[in-house]
């Protein structure tokens, strides 16, 4: 946190805030989406500890082989298999979900030693691979569909399988028969789940879910170039920029109208937001969630540059109520996530690197296809 001096300098700097906690209303830069994107593969990232990386046999690792595979097959797990269709499935739709919201130009989009088309490869490797392992999972709890579960996913198969053309049912190299075995599989895998969180249910106290709400006023130190790209100022323009923000703070102390100060000064792409704890940088929670209602910070410096916080909630009842949410669920998730580790490291494993390596993305105007998992989501009902 800076600490203003009539000077125009500060005692101490220290915090970040995640660009996440403020997030766009409206238009995106490549390096916006960038970000965008490098999160989304964050966040799925639980699913690649089955197939991640290459190793040897033995102690839960995993083993690559190119023989002994049918011309289709693309990976062995004990056994049950993942077919070329199967696996044409879940990557065209997670192709096409990321370009409906980004566009094409995604793509272009370099994650350092690995390309983001490679990343979504591994991603829908990873998320297939995990419904197979519960699927095992199922025959070791003694889980099984009832004849209306399997009734209801063989219609909803119906139902996704008569919404493709024939372009995609071609490229794709699918019938009507992989789809229905693809919605039996992830519907059984759900039901695994609920099976093995179903006793978790903590308590969450108001004060672990607390949730506040603040507006902020921020004072960039970069700009970006055409492509979207990040320059930071020189130390001229920080220097500058710091006491602009000083005469905003000010300001602010004074006692005038914060909404108008956010109107002429705020250079972040929302000014206001709600989170909870653990949810920002130590430096930007532990300001934010010291101010009493309406009291404003002092300067806090994050890699975005300078930000004044003024807090509008210590407590938002409603977000504190759906965080509590959030964080049983992530208590669920930890609690079968272990289950799940200790099963997957008892596992037989096989890749088929030949074929793996020949996958790509579909190319086609005419293979949009992206509503897989919101056909299946929208019509299951346990």
């Amino acid at each position: 946190m800076k600490r203003c001096r009539k000077d125009g300098k500060c005692l101490a700097a220290e915090g970040k805030l995640r660009k996440r906690d403020f997030e766009t209303e409206d238009g995106e830069t490549m390096l916006r989406k960038s970000k965008k994107a490098a999160a989304l593969l964050f966040a799925l990232s639980f699913f690649m500890s089955l197939l991640a990386g290459c190793g040897s046999g033995g102690d839960g690792m995993k083993v690559v082989l190119t023989t002994g595979f049918r011309k289709d097959e693309v990976f062995r797990i004990e056994s049950v298999s993942c077919t070329l269709p199967e696996m044409m499935v879940y990557l065209t739709n997670i192709q096409n979900q990321y370009e409906s919201v980004y566009g094409t130009e995604i793509w272009n989009i370099n994650l350092g030693d690995m390309t983001l088309e490679q990343n979504v490869k591994d991603i829908a490797l990873a998320q297939i691979a995990q419904i197979k392992t519960m699927n095992l999972m199922a025959e070791k709890y003694q889980v099984g569909l009832t004849k209306e579960e399997k009734e209801q996913a063989d219609y909803l198969a119906k139902v996704y399988y008569a919404s493709l053309n024939e372009t995609e049912v071609e490229a794709m190299g699918v019938s009507q028969e992989t789809i229905e075995n693809l919605y039996r599989e992830y519907a059984l895998a759900n039901k695994v789940y609920q099976y093995i969180i179903k006793d978790i249910n903590p308590e969450i106290s108001d004060d672990e879910a607390r949730t506040i709400k603040v507006q902020q006023i921020l004072l960039k130190t970069y700009a970006t170039d055409g492509t979207g790209r990040k320059i930071e100022y020189t130390e001229k323009a920080k220097e500058d920029t710091y006491k602009t923000a000083c005469e905003v703070w000010d300001k602010a102390m004074a006692g005038e109208d914060f909404d108008e100060l956010i109107r002429h000064y705020n250079e972040g792409e929302k000014s206001t937001c709600s989170f909870g704890k653990g949810e920002t940088e130590p430096a930007f929670e532990k300001a934010a969630f010291n101010l009493g209602t309406n009291e404003i910070s002092e300067i806090v410096e994050t890699e975005e540059g300078y930000h004044i916080i003024k807090c509008i909630s210590t407590f938002d009842k409603e977000e504190t109520d759906s965080n509590k949410v959030k964080i049983v669920e992530q208590r669920r998730k930890e609690v079968f996530g272990q289950e799940y580790d200790a099963f997957v490291e008892t596992l037989t494993r096989k890749l088929n690197e030949e074929l793996w390596e020949s996958i790509g993305f579909i190319h086609d105007e005419n293979v949009r296809t992206a509503d897989f998992w919101d056909v299946f989501n929208n019509g299951f009902a346990f």
